[in-house]
């Protein structure tokens, strides 16, 4: 029989973990629960590291974590810290025994790795100060954090010779370091005027708040909590992939309404285990990065990453925030999972370190994930997907004040970015493709190069099963029923022009090959792709496919806004009557076809057809839909895109 245990800050471990003589800790409930069993966790802050030690064994047969209905419970992977001693001014220290640490000690583990670019000069650690909530930046010296300088970076540079903006950190005056010899570790940090023995000061002292160690613990839910201050590590596609909280490489997880936030790294990790590869590129140097990657990949198909043990968890109603790599990481483990209703924001803004493996999405092999319906905002990149995003769909989302919102490489389709608002001044870019973009409203400037030099996998339908490698040559995209705005950025590319020039069918693609004479693999490397692209709508200087026959090309400046107001968020945008006039028709897989290189259709993840038949919002479309991802009226709309967790617009307004 189902059991429910109780969890209380005034409860006692030697209790039996009923409401009326609850366990003071969330692992003691843990060690107890079998399959069918309920976790429900009562107000307070419970320091510890959750190690599930079993899992449910079905959908309807799981095992829950909750926190009691109405109560807030907090898990933390810090301490509180007191006994500082004034060193000089504004800086403080405190000298903590090893043992304190016990096996993992955070001040001795730098953050490193594969795809890590810098800072080359000096190591950022695992571990944070935190003074009453506020994470500090760690000091390249002890001298540096006496007179601490505001970094205000302007541009970073970024791999492939690109520069983009960044965002401005704050509270750079507010720093610590650390040394750390075989007894004691020494931490300083400068309070800027507070008394860090009156303050709550805490440090991260353990890599998780919630993550089994072993795998294969499956169908478990996390619902309701706060985590926060975990040290978790760099988590690239060729290690194993920590985070604050995660599923461990196993099956049907369900993590929704939790607030996460102050990872040193990722803050969840749906990713990769240890046994397919620990950074070996970063530790031997015997091969690239990307062959360790694609070891990793067969690797993981030898040890059953498959639909039967692997993946298909849902990620939904969760808030994601202030975390120092990603907001939701994985490779191989996130395949056929659903991510929804999550609010991801402020994610590797600090710029304490750098790499290429930072989003607030970074997915790996997101065969069939759908990610829809989020709001992703103020982050270094809003989403990535990096390597065999088969069957991926993105849509529905909101995508605001990133540097980049959203970037997809070295895939070859079918993947499906549909109903989104991308606002950034950076909206794409696409080293990919078979890509179909459907119903978006595009702000920025986008980038589409091939990458010719890394062949990457594609499998058979819905499965992950290698059915083989191939370079990315570049287009073979569909763009239908997109709003374009331009930019006063210079040589930047808004719009769909960057394709002219290709071919608009596989009929005179095949064509263009043939004519090059006799041949094979050399000559396909020559011969660019088709792109399918009509019924967009241009504005304020966006730039149309020069064999585009249906479109609307307006030099009005629409005016794009995206506001905040009283927890709420509003999409304002004017549009011209002619942009609401394009013929068209309902986009389906029908009309999508198939990527030249996969051979396979744009359709649900159960095989089922598609049709774009609804907006974003989920209002029925007529049989000659409006482009962008909102029914809209002519002149200035004013739209409510996102309260209270979920977007569920009001109808428009005119302002």
């Amino acid at each position: 029989m189902s059991k429910i245990y109780h969890v209380s800050k005034k409860g006692s471990d030697r209790n039996p973990g009923t409401e009326a003589a609850p366990f003071l800790t969330i692992q003691r409930a843990a060690d107890a629960a079998e399959a069918g069993d309920r976790v429900v966790v009562h107000e307070g802050v419970y320091r510890e590291w959750v190690r599930p030690r079993k899992g449910g064994l079905s959908d309807s047969c799981r095992i829950v974590y909750e926190a009691a209905e109405g109560e807030h419970a907090v898990i933390k992977g810090s301490e509180r810290i007191t006994g500082w001693s004034r060193v000089q001014g504004n800086v403080w220290k405190v000298c903590l025994d090893n043992g304190f640490f016990g096996a993992f000690n955070p001040y001795t583990c730098p953050v490193k790795g594969d795809w890590i670019v810098g800072p080359l000069d000096c190591e950022v650690h695992t571990g944070e100060v935190y003074l009453n909530g506020m994470s500090f930046y760690e000091a390249a010296s002890l001298e540096a954090i006496y007179e601490p300088v505001k970094r205000y970076a302007s541009r970073l540079e970024t791999w492939g010779g690109r520069e983009e903006k960044i965002l401005k950190p704050e509270n750079t005056l507010y720093q610590w370091y650390c040394e750390t010899d075989g007894e004691t570790t020494t931490i300083y940090a400068n309070f800027q005027g507070a008394d860090p023995n009156e303050e709550e000061v805490e440090i991260n002292v353990r890599k998780a708040c919630f993550f089994p160690e072993k795998t294969g613990l499956n169908y478990i839910t996390v619902r309701g909590f706060e985590m926060m201050h975990a040290a978790a590590s760099w988590a690239p596609p060729t290690a194993m992939q920590e985070g604050l909280l995660g599923p461990n490489w196993s099956k049907g997880w369900i993590i929704e309404d939790n607030d996460i936030h102050d990872s040193k790294c990722s803050g969840i990790s749906i990713g990769k285990e240890g046994s397919t590869g620990d950074n070996e590129f970063t530790k031997y140097h015997r091969k690239p990065g990307y062959q360790y990657q694609m070891e990793a990949v067969f690797r993981a198909r030898n040890i059953g990453w498959g639909k039967e043990r692997i993946g298909s968890h849902i990620i939904r109603g969760n808030v994601i925030h202030d975390c120092g790599q990603n907001g939701i990481v994985g490779h191989l483990g996130c395949v056929f999972s659903e991510i929804y209703g999550n609010e991801i924001y402020n994610i590797a803004v600090k710029h304490e370190f750098y790499g290429h493996e930072i989003a607030g999405i970074k997915l790996h092999a997101a065969i069939d994930v759908q990610i829809h319906h989020n709001y992703i905002h103020n982050c270094t990149l809003g989403t990535w997907l990096d390597w065999q995003a088969q069957g991926t769909r993105v849509s529905g989302n909101i995508y605001d004040e990133n540097n980049r919102d959203l970037m997809v490489e070295v895939t070859h389709g079918p993947y499906l970015v549909d109903n989104n608002i991308f606002t950034s001044p950076y909206t794409f870019d696409n080293a990919a493709q078979g890509g179909a973009y459907v119903h978006n409203l595009c702000c920025g400037f986008t980038n589409h190069y091939p990458v010719p030099d890394r062949a990457t996998p594609y499998h058979l339908p819905h499965s992950t099963e290698v059915l083989g490698t191939v370079p990315v040559y570049g287009f073979d995209d569909r763009w239908y029923r997109n709003i374009f705005v331009g930019g006063a950025e210079e040589g930047r590319s808004y719009g769909t022009a960057l394709y002219n020039g290709v071919p608009v069918s596989m009929e005179e693609y095949t064509e263009r090959y043939h004519s090059l004479g006799r041949g094979d693999v050399e000559q396909f490397a020559q011969v660019k792709q088709p792109a399918y692209i009509d019924g967009n709508v241009y504005l304020n200087g966006a730039g149309h496919f020069d064999r585009e026959e249906v479109f609307c090309e307006d030099a009005m400046d629409p005016e794009v806004k995206v506001i905040r107001e009283e927890g709420a968020v509003y999409l304002e945008i004017t549009l011209p009557r002619e942009s609401l006039e394009l013929p068209g028709e309902v986009i389906s897989t029908e009309k999508l076809g198939m990527p030249r290189i996969v051979e396979q259709r744009y359709e649900a993840p159960d095989g089922s057809a598609l049709r774009l038949g609804e907006d974003m919002a989920g209002i029925k479309r007529g049989e000659c839909p409006l482009p962008g991802p909102l029914e809209l009226h002519e002149g200035r709309n004013k739209v409510k895109i996102w309260t209270d967790g979920s977007i569920a617009p009001e109808r428009t307004t005119s302002v």
